[in-house]
């Protein structure tokens, strides 16, 4: 198979049938009928995986991957490209916001440039002034944070070659941040501007971005648990000039200054001590769950036509697991 379209659904239901068709249409100018559509359902509270099976008679290239609940939107992307037949994979939402028609932009750039991957960058982040500006605090803190330089501003859209996305997969941890992944697996990637639609409401609520930075953040830094050893150097350089000072004015001076500095440096102090044990913490968590090796994905159905030409895969490593019932049309 020459080209893999793969998108998530949450939340999607209006958008399906206009994707598939506008995604059909750019892929036939490429590689005529030689593609798929693979749309990975993360449990979807709407009406979006109905939608999807609907449309599997009028795309025979079609192919729904139903999970077993919401595992997240980064998981689930690695769920699809694990699936992706194609030599090239195009990987996009499915909300809209970002054109299916960019497939053919992408792949004009990839040949004139014979790069692995090209993605998208908005030439203006989308959204109101707070979404703009908490987007760049969010670039700014990883730049401060991760020794390697993010791109900033990327959208999901990016079409990919075979050896780049198995590349990809073999990273085998559980807590995901694709953007990351995406930079470290190297190869010759190439941006392209962008713009990007707003056309819903973001379903990564303030909560979901912060836990999205800190998640990248302990994924690619170890720089959080390093700052505890210098910062703790540095207190104790102060409390020893604080020390002889003290001591300089008990002898020289007789007197000693009141509880009040006292009770600052303790309250400072233990702030400190609870923060940093919060750090360690977080990092302690994510061993936690590694160490466990689930998998974090598991797919409940897989809906397609001609589905007894479906074969399972082996999953390197047990990362997904397959409780698969294959629904055949």
């Amino acid at each position: 198979m020459k080209l893999s379209i793969v998108a998530t659904l949450y939340k999607s239901e209006k958008y399906i049938r206009s994707f598939c068709e506008r995604s059909a249409t750019a892929a036939k100018q490429l590689v005529g009928n030689d593609f798929e559509i693979m749309l990975i359902n993360d449990g979807s509270p709407d009406s979006s995986l109905k939608v999807a099976v609907e449309l599997v008679e009028t795309y025979p290239s079609l192919e729904i991957i139903d999970l077993s609940r919401n595992f997240g939107h980064h998981k689930a992307m690695m769920t699809g490209l694990l699936h992706a037949k194609g030599d090239y994979i195009f990987l996009i939402d499915s909300d809209l916001e970002e054109e299916p028609e960019w497939l053919i932009s992408f792949a004009d750039q990839m040949e004139n440039e014979n790069c692995d991957v090209v993605y998208g960058v908005q030439e203006k982040r989308k959204g109101g002034a707070f979404e703009r500006y908490s987007g760049k605090i969010f670039y700014r803190i990883l730049r401060l944070l991760m020794h390697e330089r993010l791109p900033e501003n990327i959208t999901v859209a990016r079409l990919m070659t075979r050896q780049y996305v198995e590349a990809l997969l073999l990273h085998q941890e559980q807590e995901i941040y694709i953007a990351g992944l995406w930079h470290a697996t190297g190869f010759k990637q190439h941006p392209q501007i962008v713009k990007k639609h707003s056309s819903s409401k973001t379903t990564y609520t303030f909560k979901r971005k912060i836990s999205l930075m800190v998640n990248s953040v302990t994924a690619f830094s170890n720089l959080p648990l390093i700052s505890i050893f210098y910062c703790g150097f540095f207190i104790l350089s102060l409390s020893c000039c604080y020390a002889a000072f003290l001591i300089i004015q008990k002898f020289l001076f007789y007197r000693m200054l009141g509880w009040t500095s006292i009770m600052a440096s303790i309250w400072f102090l233990g702030g400190l001590i609870v923060s940093y044990l919060g750090i360690i913490g977080i990092y302690l968590s994510k061993i936690f769950n590694e160490i466990k090796r689930r998998p974090y994905t598991i797919i409940k159905h897989v809906y397609k036509k001609n589905a007894s030409q479906i074969s399972k895969k082996k999953v390197l490593r047990t990362t997904i697991a397959e409780a698969t019932k294959v629904i055949d049309f």
